[in-house]
């Protein structure tokens, strides 16, 4: 009877052992059938395998498994068995369970035993063991930046379960990663160390051997006869080479790296350069990529191709359109009979531009279920008759539009910048137009607003979702320190996302300030000790009174400087306390020089003091187009001179009072790293015409000694001021593509003209060179206009004109929430004239160089560039030659 149980268990074991094998046929399942039969097999119940019979489950017992995470309910779930099933043993109910547990990869170790059979009921166990967990990851072979992105790629992290699946996934994430680097010949190891420390643990290793990059030696392309084979290898936008010097030109500042799955890419956009060419039957007949035998590190492409014959339009007709007629249609693919027959022209002027004619005509007035299918119905030669039909569907309204993500202002200052609201035609125009009203606010990412839509055709309607990554924006900036004058020190607060209604209600704060409705408060403060201290505060209100977009925006500073004591320099080597200053009466003082301190040297006899207010408003037009903006601003700033030798005033007031009106067009789609769109501006600063009703004779007022004595002359100051301001952008590349070079050219022109001759304004001139950011000058209350090239204020410290031009490419490097890097090569142009009568726009001053830009969120933007100056300045012989600018806090 004991040889007969004996011989019924095993052939039980051996079959559940047998659905262990037909899905994982290695040593490890081999052992666990040794294992089977190694068990007490007396105390086993004994089960005839004669005949199947079928049992009821009374009880299912699972042990081996000490994660909690894996609760019973979980085990069964994966066995598919449950306490009151009825299933037969043998039968296929328990190989297809042992089956399932394989399936997880989850364990290593997977038995299911019969405990226990009384009548009809049978008792089981499910006898488990798991697969090991990570306790560490130790990479090596890799830089840390290739770690952090492998990391972020593998999702493999402490205490996870290692399976099979997952270290076969890894493998393959981080061979394709090093492939996308170039690193064609890379080994990718992966072990498992057993981890002493911790009962079922694993350190796994990664280690990478990347040996060289692989990169093309030479691409040769045979059987082209009516394309050049340069235009060819241009289409090719990531396979290059320099194996000759028009390759190398044309490659210069391009990698030559091979990649294999770019290098699949690349022949369908020669192929696609081929199509637009009007060669629609072009096709590859044969490639191949080979190593080079003198160059084991580089490889070798050949590709033959068969042109065929280039194709033209023969006639194109329109079918289905029944909401605009076709001439209108016809007009905006701006393609006609006779024309070559350019497939990617097509595509894009039928779908695929924002200017295309589904959008134009269909998509941007509700029909999101539209459509237009070119189709070719006949084929003459070399001619072809074209039918574009149109699918128009019924118009769509938006049923919701849901935000997620955003946790940084409250919802409806997002919502109030939106052009697509529930209720509305869908519109594809307006989804785009509301992603850039978003991406100007500045409290959300631009490169990640990606909105999800999703059209529903039983009702008509649309979903759209807003998924925003939020972008902290604030800026501070401190320092401090200590010099010959004294304490030496700024801060500057720029809170961007200020609540002035929340201001009084502190549970409302978050950190030391309310915040939420997205106004912007600055505070700034400065000092050089008893030379020089500055204040200033400024509000703005991008929707005051919460309904439209009407600006409100209120300032308000005040400055002081003193001079020296003339008995403290005759007793000491002479020092300018002021190293550096800046117009309007923000001046820098900083003391980099050496002898006797300063710091009581200071005379509150000689001083300048400047008080300044302005209040503006500003309001968004419907007309032209919704872009343009009107701005008005009212500012008045008081000047007040004592004993100042640094001035045309040297004792008494002047008084700045001033109308600023300023019309703009603004249709940039990002702030940070602008692609496309114009900003332009033309405004007029103007004062009060005193001199023409005032009475005096302001020809009479002399110089004594080079200052206004008294000061009457400049009591009130009188000018107008006109400004014209242009930069336009266009990508080079595809939008859609984060990488992509911009263009940007600038003009810029300014005039300060007079009501009196004899009241010449030495206010708001221009001073002009340089970094554009400030610059040593004895004048005040002038405009910095940066020249590139040129030292600070080499061109004119007080010019009544001048003119700017600019070529400018710009190349993205890192474009994240946490910071915005892009490098630029320009060339540049610009002059200034003291007297209005003498500017002449074909005199300019030349320079030319490169840069880069760093936005940091937490400090703004900054930059530094390198020019050369070509031309030579106030009468020298020399040109201005090479010069280095610093950027810190505004846009150049």
């Amino acid at each position: 009877m004991f040889k007969k149980g004996l011989f019924i268990l095993f052939v039980i074991l051996f079959s559940v052992s047998a659905g262990i094998t037909a899905q994982i046929a290695d040593s490890t399942e081999l052992k666990n059938v040794n294992k089977i039969l190694q068990e007490n097999v007396e105390d086993l119940p004994v089960i005839s395998y004669n005949t199947s019979k079928k049992y009821e489950i009374a009880d299912i017992k699972v042990t081996g498994i000490e994660n909690p995470m894996y609760e019973d309910y979980t085990i069964l779930g994966f066995a598919q068995l449950q306490v009151g099933d009825k299933i037969e043993v043998p039968g296929a109910e328990i190989t297809n369970a042992v089956r399932r547990f394989w399936r997880q990869g989850l364990f290593s170790d997977v038995k299911i035993l019969a405990t226990k059979v009384e009548g009809n009921k049978i008792w089981l166990e499910i006898k488990l063991k798991e697969r090991p967990r990570i306790s560490d990851i130790v990479y090596t072979g890799m830089k840390k930046g290739e770690r952090q992105d492998i990391e972020s790629r593998i999702g493999m992290e402490r205490n996870l379960q290692i399976t099979p699946n997952k270290m076969d996934r890894a493998r393959t994430i981080i061979k394709k990663y090093f492939d996308e680097k170039g690193f064609n010949k890379a080994e990718i190891n992966l072990t498992e160390e057993p981890d002493l420390s911790k009962e079922n643990h694993i350190i796994l290793h990664v280690d990478v051997v990347k040996k060289n990059k692989t990169k093309v030696n030479t691409i040769a392309i045979e059987g082209n006869s009516e394309v050049k084979s340069s235009t060819l290898e241009k289409a090719m936008k990531k396979t290059r080479h320099k194996s000759n010097f028009n390759a190398w030109i044309r490659n210069f500042l391009r990698s030559t790296k091979y990649v294999p799955e770019s290098y699949e890419e690349d022949k369908d956009l020669l192929i696609e350069k081929y199509n637009e060419l009007g060669y629609r039957d072009a096709a590859i007949v044969w490639d191949t990529v080979y190593s080079d035998s003198e160059k084991p590190d580089k490889v070798n492409i050949n590709i033959k191709v068969d042109e065929g014959k280039q194709y033209f339009i023969k006639d194109i007709k329109w079918v289905g359109n029944t909401i605009e007629p076709t001439w209108k249609l016809q007009t905006l693919l701006n393609m006609k009979p006779g024309d070559v027959y350019n497939q990617k022209k097509l595509t894009e002027n039928l779908m695929v531009k924002d200017e295309a004619v589904m959008n134009i005509f269909y998509q941007n007035n509700g029909y999101i279920f539209s459509n237009a299918d070119p189709v070719e119905v006949n084929i003459d030669k070399d001619s072809i008759d074209l039918e574009i039909r149109i699918t128009e569907g019924p118009q769509a309204t938006i049923r919701k539009v849901t935000i997620s993500g955003n946790d940084r202002v409250y919802e409806d200052v997002v919502r109030r910048e939106l052009r697509i609201k529930p209720g509305a035609l869908y519109s594809r125009d307006d989804i785009v137009r509301s992603l850039r009203e978003i991406a100007q606010t500045g409290h959300f990412d631009p490169e990640n607003l990606n909105p999800g839509i999703v059209p529903d055709p039983e009702s008509g309607t649309v979903d759209i979702g807003l998924p925003l990554v939020s972008k902290a924006n604030d800026q501070v900036e401190f320092s401090a320190g200590w010099g010959q004058t004294g304490i030496i020190g700024k801060l500057s607060l720029k809170f961007t996302n200020f609540s002035l209604k929340n201001l009084l209600n502190p549970k409302s704060y978050k950190g030391i300030i309310p915040q939420g409705e997205g106004q912007t408060l600055v505070l700034s403060a400065q000092t050089n000790a008893k030379y020089y201290q500055s204040y200033s505060v400024s509000f703005m209100d991008p929707w005051f009174g919460g309904k439209r977009p009407n600006s409100l925006s209120v300032g308000a500073y005040y400055s002081k400087q003193t001079d020296i004591n003339s008995r403290y320099l005759q007793n000491s080597s002479y020092y300018d306390p002021y190293s550096y200053g800046y117009g309007y009466g923000y001046g820098y003082g900083n003391s980099y020089g050496y002898g006797n301190s300063y710091e009581f040297g200071a005379d509150p006899n000689k001083s300048i003091q400047v008080m300044g207010l302005s209040v503006g408003y500003g309001k968004r037009l419907n007309w032209p187009d919704d872009y343009f903006y009107v701005q008005a601003e009212l500012s008045y700033q008081l000047y007040k001179m004592k004993d100042w030798a640094y001035f045309i005033v040297k004792d008494g007031t002047a008084n700045n009072l001033s109308l600023n009106l300023s019309l703009n067009r603004r249709s940039i789609d990002n702030p940070v790293y602008t692609r496309r769109g114009t900003d332009i501006s033309l405004s007029l600063q103007v004062t009060p015409p005193f001199s023409l009703w005032d009475g005096k004779d302001y020809a009479s007022m002399k110089k004594v000694d080079n200052y206004y004595e008294p000061a009457e002359k400049f009591r009130w100051i009188e000018y107008h001021k006109w400004k014209f301001k242009a930069k336009t952008f266009t990508a080079l590349a595809n939008m859609d593509s984060k990488r992509t070079p911009v263009l940007m050219t600038r003009a810029e022109y300014g005039f300060v003209g007079y009501f009196n001759k004899d009241k010449k304004s030495p206010f708001e001139t221009f001073y002009v060179g340089g970094d554009g950011m400030s610059g040593y000058s004895s004048t005040y209350a002038t405009e910095t206009i940066g020249l590139r090239g040129y030292e600070n204020g080499s061109l004119s410290t007080q010019a009544s004109a001048y003119s700017r031009l600019a070529l400018e490419l710009r190349y993205p490097l890192i474009l994240e929430p946490s910071s915005t890097i892009y490098i630029l090569g320009f060339v540049e142009a610009g002059n200034a004239w003291d007297d209005l009568k003498k500017f002449n726009p074909f005199d300019l001053k030349r320079s030319a160089g490169f840069g880069a830009r760093i936005m940091l969120p937490m400090i703004g933007l900054m930059g530094i560039d390198w020019a050369y100056g070509f031309d030579p300045i106030r009468g020298s012989r020399d040109s201005s030659g090479s010069q280095f600018h610093f950027i810190i806090g505004q846009e150049f």
